[in-house]
């Protein structure tokens, strides 16, 4: 059984990056099964959850942003680039995500009587579920990478248009595709904020959260970091030590603020550039701090980093919602239950995970680097 679930590590991942990937997942995952434990309990392991969603977005931008800063710096600005940058990245990206929609199609068609079949989820197989309206309930978690997508696709494009428009260098041409994309995206949460009636943090979730148009900026912050690290990293590391007391008391900071004030122009309009900033403030530490000494904090770290992404994908919609919500115990003692329950719940997510992490998405991306 070890051996079927262990995954081997390779030398070169930058723990730094890897601890706030690992941090990020498990912000997610606790949120959503923080419902298993009591409520006293629940209440106070809420208190030490952050966004981890919005640490994935500038995590993304500062990881991807490099891979693209690399290859517009090697060869000219092209449509041939941009295209085997949208090839590798959705090689990446996509087997994982439409295995587990097409797990879930299945499992709705069989089950679930309610369910209006392949014409109701048609849009999740073009990300455009929450492009510029509310998310769905089929799949909840998918509205993320609807953002992560259309940031693969429309950034990339933007850089293009911007090359062919304007006789402007490299680096000018980047800078330009940032701007553009944060303060456009500002622009429109600040218009929506003022153009509807926010009643409830369900309303603010659905309508500013969870949208593609809302949220794109926040990659852009990690695009930023990922041009700073490359072109000037001299600077980028300077006040790196400074930079993370900064944004970790930011976070801290923010993640207490009352949501009483769910109405308000900071929580609809600019919290999300606040937070983003604060996750950037964190990077240059972290993208230089190595392999710690302790081996198995490492390979703990490492290893939930590695099936971040399939946890995402899993953890909810297939064994919280088909899994757990299906497995009746028969005791009426909520003393046995919850731990049970609680248990169930970790087991089942690291273990599909890390199956699904090594028997599919390894294969798949091993299969990209084999047709390059």
């Amino acid at each position: 059984m070890r051996g079927i679930l262990r995954i081997n590590i390779k030398n070169d991942r930058v723990f730094g990056l890897d601890i706030l990937r690992c941090l990020a997942i498990l912000f997610v995952v606790v949120g959503h099964c923080n419902y298993l434990l009591p409520k006293k309990i629940g209440n106070v392991v809420d208190n030490f959850i952050f966004d981890g969603v919005s640490i994935f977005f500038v995590l993304s931008g500062f990881l991807i942003g490099g891979i693209l800063i690399k290859e517009i710096e090697k060869k000219d600005i092209s449509f041939k680039l941009v295209l085997h940058f949208w090839k590798r990245r959705w090689f990446r990206t996509l087997p994982n995500y439409f295995l587990i929609l097409i797990i879930l199609y299945f499992l709705n068609v069989l089950f679930n009587d309610d369910f209006e079949g392949l014409g109701s989820i048609s849009r999740y197989f073009v990300f455009s579920q929450n492009l510029i309206s509310i998310h769905p309930k089929f799949f909840p978690e998918a509205w993320s990478l609807s953002i992560e997508e259309w940031f693969y696709l429309l950034t990339p494009l933007l850089i293009l248009l911007i090359s062919g428009t304007l006789k402007l260098s490299k680096k000018s041409i980047l800078i330009t595709t940032v701007s553009i994309v944060i303060l456009v995206v500002t622009i429109f949460r600040l218009y929506r904020f003022l153009d509807v009636t926010i009643n409830d943090v369900e309303d603010w979730d659905k309508l500013f959260r969870n949208q593609v148009v809302t949220r794109l900026d926040n990659l852009m912050f990690g695009f930023i970091g990922a041009y700073l690290a490359y072109y000037n990293k001299t600077i980028w590391l300077k006040y790196k030590n400074i930079l993370f007391i900064i944004g970790f008391i930011i976070l801290v900071f923010t993640r207490f603020i009352p949501f009483s004030d769910f109405d308000s122009m900071y929580t609809c309009v600019f919290s999300f550039t606040i937070t983003a900033i604060a996750t950037l403030f964190l990077i240059p530490y972290l993208s230089e701090l190595k392999k710690t000494t302790n081996d198995f904090l490492y390979k703990i770290v490492t290893y939930i980093s590695l099936i971040s992404y399939s946890m995402y994908l899993i953890h909810l919609s297939i064994v919280k919602i088909w899994i757990l919500d299906n497995i009746q115990i028969e005791n009426s003692n909520a003393d046995f239950v919850i731990p049970i329950k609680y248990f169930l719940f970790w087991f089942f997510t690291i273990t599909l995970s890390i199956l699904n992490y090594k028997y599919f998405e390894i294969p798949t991306t091993q299969l990209r680097d084999k047709k390059n």
